[in-house]
Protein backbone atom coordinates (compact mmCIF):
# COMPACT_ATOMS: atom_id res chain seq x y z
CA UNK A 1 0.00 0.00 0.00
CA UNK A 2 1.19 3.50 -0.79
CA UNK A 3 -0.07 7.07 -0.89
CA UNK A 4 -2.45 7.61 -3.81
CA UNK A 5 -3.70 4.02 -4.01
CA UNK A 6 -7.45 3.49 -4.47
CA UNK A 7 -8.74 1.21 -1.71
CA UNK A 8 -11.87 -0.09 0.03
CA UNK A 9 -12.34 -1.25 3.63
CA UNK A 10 -13.12 -4.90 4.42
CA UNK A 11 -14.80 -4.02 7.71
CA UNK A 12 -17.38 -1.85 5.93
CA UNK A 13 -18.23 -4.33 3.22
CA UNK A 14 -15.97 -2.62 0.67
CA UNK A 15 -18.77 -0.10 0.06
CA UNK A 16 -16.82 3.13 -0.57
CA UNK A 17 -13.71 3.80 -2.62
CA UNK A 18 -11.04 5.93 -0.98
CA UNK A 19 -7.75 7.48 -1.97
CA UNK A 20 -4.92 6.94 0.54
CA UNK A 21 -3.94 10.42 1.68
CA UNK A 22 -1.08 9.39 3.96
CA UNK A 23 0.29 6.44 5.92
CA UNK A 24 1.63 6.55 9.47
CA UNK A 25 2.91 3.23 10.72
CA UNK A 26 0.10 0.72 10.21
CA UNK A 27 -2.62 3.38 9.88
CA UNK A 28 -3.81 4.99 6.66
CA UNK A 29 -5.66 8.31 6.35
CA UNK A 30 -8.34 8.01 3.68
CA UNK A 31 -10.31 10.54 1.62
CA UNK A 32 -13.47 9.48 -0.15
CA UNK A 33 -13.23 9.34 -3.91
CA UNK A 34 -16.81 10.48 -4.57
CA UNK A 35 -18.07 11.23 -1.07
CA UNK A 36 -16.75 13.91 1.28
CA UNK A 37 -15.66 11.49 3.99
CA UNK A 38 -12.39 11.60 5.94
CA UNK A 39 -11.53 8.28 7.59
CA UNK A 40 -8.68 6.22 8.94
CA UNK A 41 -8.15 2.49 8.82
CA UNK A 42 -5.42 -0.06 9.57
CA UNK A 43 -3.59 -1.18 6.48
CA UNK A 44 -4.69 -4.75 7.17
CA UNK A 45 -8.32 -3.68 6.63
CA UNK A 46 -7.69 -2.24 3.19
CA UNK A 47 -8.07 -3.86 -0.20
CA UNK A 48 -6.28 -2.19 -3.11
CA UNK A 49 -8.51 -1.66 -6.14
CA UNK A 50 -7.06 -2.47 -9.59
CA UNK A 51 -7.54 1.09 -10.86
CA UNK A 52 -5.41 4.22 -10.95
CA UNK A 53 -6.56 7.56 -9.56
CA UNK A 54 -6.77 8.83 -13.13
CA UNK A 55 -9.02 5.95 -14.21
CA UNK A 56 -11.23 6.35 -11.14
CA UNK A 57 -11.77 10.07 -11.74
CA UNK A 58 -12.29 9.47 -15.46
CA UNK A 59 -15.22 7.18 -14.64
CA UNK A 60 -16.53 9.74 -12.17
CA UNK A 61 -16.38 12.42 -14.87
CA UNK A 62 -19.04 10.56 -16.85
CA UNK A 63 -21.60 10.69 -14.02
CA UNK A 64 -20.70 14.30 -13.22
CA UNK A 65 -21.26 15.27 -16.84
CA UNK A 66 -24.70 13.67 -16.80
CA UNK A 67 -25.68 15.57 -13.65
CA UNK A 68 -24.31 18.82 -15.04
CA UNK A 69 -26.32 18.45 -18.24
CA UNK A 70 -29.48 17.90 -16.20
CA UNK A 71 -28.79 21.03 -14.15
CA UNK A 72 -28.14 22.99 -17.33
CA UNK A 73 -31.46 21.85 -18.82
CA UNK A 74 -33.24 22.86 -15.62
CA UNK A 75 -31.61 26.29 -15.62
CA UNK A 76 -32.43 26.93 -19.26
CA UNK A 77 -36.02 25.88 -18.70
CA UNK A 78 -36.37 28.23 -15.78
CA UNK A 79 -34.78 31.27 -17.38
CA UNK A 80 -36.32 30.89 -20.82
CA UNK A 81 -39.41 28.72 -20.47
CA UNK A 82 -42.84 29.06 -18.99
CA UNK A 83 -41.54 28.38 -15.45
CA UNK A 84 -39.15 31.32 -15.55
CA UNK A 85 -37.66 32.11 -12.16
CA UNK A 86 -37.99 35.83 -12.80
CA UNK A 87 -40.79 37.96 -14.22
CA UNK A 88 -39.62 39.13 -17.62
CA UNK A 89 -40.93 42.25 -19.34
CA UNK A 90 -41.37 40.43 -22.64
CA UNK A 91 -38.27 42.09 -24.11
CA UNK A 92 -36.03 39.07 -23.63
CA UNK A 93 -33.73 40.15 -26.47
CA UNK A 94 -32.82 43.28 -24.52
CA UNK A 95 -31.96 41.60 -21.22
CA UNK A 96 -29.04 39.63 -19.82
CA UNK A 97 -28.74 37.19 -16.92
CA UNK A 98 -26.51 37.67 -13.87
CA UNK A 99 -26.36 34.62 -11.58
CA UNK A 100 -25.05 35.08 -8.05
CA UNK A 101 -21.29 34.99 -7.55
CA UNK A 102 -19.89 31.98 -5.68
CA UNK A 103 -16.83 31.86 -3.44
CA UNK A 104 -15.97 28.18 -2.94
CA UNK A 105 -13.43 26.90 -0.40
CA UNK A 106 -12.69 23.19 -0.63
CA UNK A 107 -10.46 20.95 1.45
CA UNK A 108 -9.88 18.60 -1.48
CA UNK A 109 -7.99 19.87 -4.57
CA UNK A 110 -9.53 17.27 -6.89
CA UNK A 111 -13.05 18.17 -5.81
CA UNK A 112 -12.17 21.85 -6.11
CA UNK A 113 -11.22 21.48 -9.76
CA UNK A 114 -14.33 19.47 -10.54
CA UNK A 115 -16.62 21.95 -8.79
CA UNK A 116 -15.10 24.84 -10.72
CA UNK A 117 -15.71 22.99 -13.98
CA UNK A 118 -19.38 22.64 -13.05
CA UNK A 119 -19.71 26.35 -12.23
CA UNK A 120 -18.08 27.17 -15.56
CA UNK A 121 -20.40 24.91 -17.54
CA UNK A 122 -23.41 26.50 -15.84
CA UNK A 123 -22.14 30.05 -16.47
CA UNK A 124 -21.94 30.92 -12.79
CA UNK A 125 -19.25 33.46 -11.82
CA UNK A 126 -17.14 31.61 -9.28
CA UNK A 127 -13.89 31.94 -7.38
CA UNK A 128 -12.44 28.73 -5.99
CA UNK A 129 -9.64 28.04 -3.50
CA UNK A 130 -8.19 24.78 -2.25
CA UNK A 131 -7.74 25.37 1.48
CA UNK A 132 -7.13 22.75 4.22
CA UNK A 133 -10.14 22.74 6.53
CA UNK A 134 -8.17 24.00 9.55
CA UNK A 135 -7.12 27.13 7.62
CA UNK A 136 -10.49 28.10 6.13
CA UNK A 137 -11.50 30.63 8.78
CA UNK A 138 -8.23 32.56 8.46
CA UNK A 139 -8.34 32.51 4.66
CA UNK A 140 -11.94 33.74 4.57
CA UNK A 141 -11.16 36.68 6.84
CA UNK A 142 -8.58 37.84 4.28
CA UNK A 143 -10.38 37.24 0.99
CA UNK A 144 -14.04 38.04 1.72
CA UNK A 145 -13.66 41.83 1.44
CA UNK A 146 -11.96 41.43 -1.97
CA UNK A 147 -14.17 38.66 -3.33
CA UNK A 148 -17.55 40.13 -2.24
CA UNK A 149 -19.53 36.96 -3.07
CA UNK A 150 -23.28 36.37 -3.02
CA UNK A 151 -22.81 32.71 -2.06
CA UNK A 152 -20.06 31.09 0.02
CA UNK A 153 -19.46 27.33 -0.10
CA UNK A 154 -17.35 25.90 2.74
CA UNK A 155 -16.70 22.20 2.30
CA UNK A 156 -14.10 19.46 2.22
CA UNK A 157 -13.99 16.23 4.21
CA UNK A 158 -15.49 15.35 7.57
CA UNK A 159 -16.67 12.37 9.58
CA UNK A 160 -17.52 11.08 13.05
CA UNK A 161 -14.68 9.66 15.14
CA UNK A 162 -15.20 5.97 15.78
CA UNK A 163 -14.89 6.28 19.56
CA UNK A 164 -16.71 9.62 19.94
CA UNK A 165 -20.29 8.89 18.97
CA UNK A 166 -21.98 11.74 20.89
CA UNK A 167 -23.41 13.50 17.85
CA UNK A 168 -24.13 16.71 19.78
CA UNK A 169 -20.48 17.34 20.63
CA UNK A 170 -18.25 19.08 18.09
CA UNK A 171 -15.32 17.09 19.45
CA UNK A 172 -16.92 13.97 17.92
CA UNK A 173 -16.29 15.30 14.40
CA UNK A 174 -13.09 15.51 12.43
CA UNK A 175 -13.67 18.88 10.77
CA UNK A 176 -17.07 20.28 11.82
CA UNK A 177 -15.39 22.66 14.28
CA UNK A 178 -13.30 24.06 11.42
CA UNK A 179 -16.40 24.55 9.27
CA UNK A 180 -18.18 26.26 12.20
CA UNK A 181 -15.30 28.71 12.65
CA UNK A 182 -15.33 29.48 8.93
CA UNK A 183 -19.09 30.12 8.91
CA UNK A 184 -18.70 32.46 11.89
CA UNK A 185 -16.12 34.47 9.96
CA UNK A 186 -18.57 34.92 7.08
CA UNK A 187 -21.25 36.12 9.50
CA UNK A 188 -18.84 38.60 11.06
CA UNK A 189 -18.33 39.95 7.55
CA UNK A 190 -22.06 39.93 6.65
CA UNK A 191 -24.76 39.23 9.23
CA UNK A 192 -27.67 39.39 6.77
CA UNK A 193 -28.34 35.80 5.74
CA UNK A 194 -30.12 36.96 2.57
CA UNK A 195 -27.17 39.14 1.51
CA UNK A 196 -24.67 36.26 1.59
CA UNK A 197 -25.86 32.67 1.39
CA UNK A 198 -23.61 30.18 3.20
CA UNK A 199 -23.50 26.47 2.35
CA UNK A 200 -21.29 24.45 4.69
CA UNK A 201 -20.28 20.96 5.68
CA UNK A 202 -19.26 17.56 4.34
CA UNK A 203 -19.98 13.92 5.20
CA UNK A 204 -21.60 13.44 8.63
CA UNK A 205 -21.00 17.08 9.61
CA UNK A 206 -22.71 18.63 12.66
CA UNK A 207 -25.76 20.06 10.88
CA UNK A 208 -27.24 21.91 13.87
CA UNK A 209 -23.95 23.57 14.84
CA UNK A 210 -23.40 24.83 11.29
CA UNK A 211 -26.89 26.37 11.13
CA UNK A 212 -26.43 27.96 14.55
CA UNK A 213 -23.13 29.44 13.38
CA UNK A 214 -24.95 31.15 10.51
CA UNK A 215 -25.09 28.75 7.57
CA UNK A 216 -28.19 28.86 5.36
CA UNK A 217 -27.70 25.27 4.18
CA UNK A 218 -25.59 22.57 5.78
CA UNK A 219 -24.88 18.87 6.07
CA UNK A 220 -25.69 16.39 7.43
CA UNK A 221 -29.06 16.20 9.27
CA UNK A 222 -28.98 12.38 9.48
CA UNK A 223 -25.16 12.25 9.74
CA UNK A 224 -24.95 10.34 6.47
CA UNK A 225 -22.44 10.55 3.64
CA UNK A 226 -22.93 13.22 0.99
CA UNK A 227 -21.76 13.25 -2.61
CA UNK A 228 -18.86 15.50 -3.52
CA UNK A 229 -21.10 17.76 -5.64
CA UNK A 230 -24.07 18.08 -3.27
CA UNK A 231 -22.98 21.50 -1.89
CA UNK A 232 -22.43 22.69 -5.48
CA UNK A 233 -25.96 21.75 -6.51
CA UNK A 234 -27.36 23.86 -3.64
CA UNK A 235 -25.12 26.75 -4.70
CA UNK A 236 -26.38 26.45 -8.29
CA UNK A 237 -29.98 26.64 -7.08
CA UNK A 238 -29.23 29.75 -5.02
CA UNK A 239 -27.31 31.39 -7.87
CA UNK A 240 -30.21 30.91 -10.30
CA UNK A 241 -33.10 31.80 -8.00
CA UNK A 242 -34.32 35.38 -8.45
CA UNK A 243 -33.60 37.99 -5.79
CA UNK A 244 -37.39 38.41 -5.73
CA UNK A 245 -37.92 34.82 -4.62
CA UNK A 246 -36.74 32.44 -1.94
CA UNK A 247 -34.97 29.19 -2.66
CA UNK A 248 -37.44 26.33 -2.29
CA UNK A 249 -35.51 24.10 0.08
CA UNK A 250 -37.13 20.80 -0.91
CA UNK A 251 -36.62 21.57 -4.59
CA UNK A 252 -32.97 22.48 -4.02
CA UNK A 253 -32.40 19.25 -2.11
CA UNK A 254 -33.98 17.25 -4.91
CA UNK A 255 -30.93 18.10 -7.04
CA UNK A 256 -28.56 16.47 -4.53
CA UNK A 257 -27.78 12.78 -4.33
CA UNK A 258 -28.08 12.60 -0.53
CA UNK A 259 -31.43 14.41 -0.35
CA UNK A 260 -33.03 15.72 2.83
CA UNK A 261 -31.11 13.28 5.03
CA UNK A 262 -27.79 14.56 3.72
CA UNK A 263 -28.41 18.29 3.44
CA UNK A 264 -30.88 20.76 4.88
CA UNK A 265 -31.49 24.44 5.47
CA UNK A 266 -34.09 27.18 5.49
CA UNK A 267 -35.67 29.48 2.92
CA UNK A 268 -33.24 32.07 1.66
CA UNK A 269 -33.52 34.82 -0.91
CA UNK A 270 -31.97 34.01 -4.28
CA UNK A 271 -29.12 35.85 -6.02
CA UNK A 272 -30.18 35.84 -9.69
CA UNK A 273 -30.64 39.21 -11.43
CA UNK A 274 -31.79 40.31 -14.86
CA UNK A 275 -30.16 43.35 -16.45
CA UNK A 276 -30.77 45.53 -19.49
CA UNK A 277 -29.65 46.36 -22.14
CA UNK A 278 -28.18 43.09 -23.34
CA UNK A 279 -24.39 42.89 -23.22
CA UNK A 280 -22.46 41.70 -26.27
Amino acid sequence: MKRGDIVVRRSYGEDIQFRIESISGDLAILRGLEVRLLADAPLSDLVRMPVTVEDAYRRWDVSVEQRTRQLLRDIEGRTRGGRAIVSRTGEDDETFDLPGKVLHLDGDPNYMRKCMQVYGRLRIPAEGHYVPEAEMADVLSRILPHSRPDIVVITGHDGLYKHHQDKQQLASYKNSHNFVRAVQVVRQYERNRDAVTVIAGACQSHFEALLQAGANFASSPARILIHALDPVHIAVKAAYTSIRDTVRVTEALSHTQSGVRGMGGYETRGSFRVGTPKIG
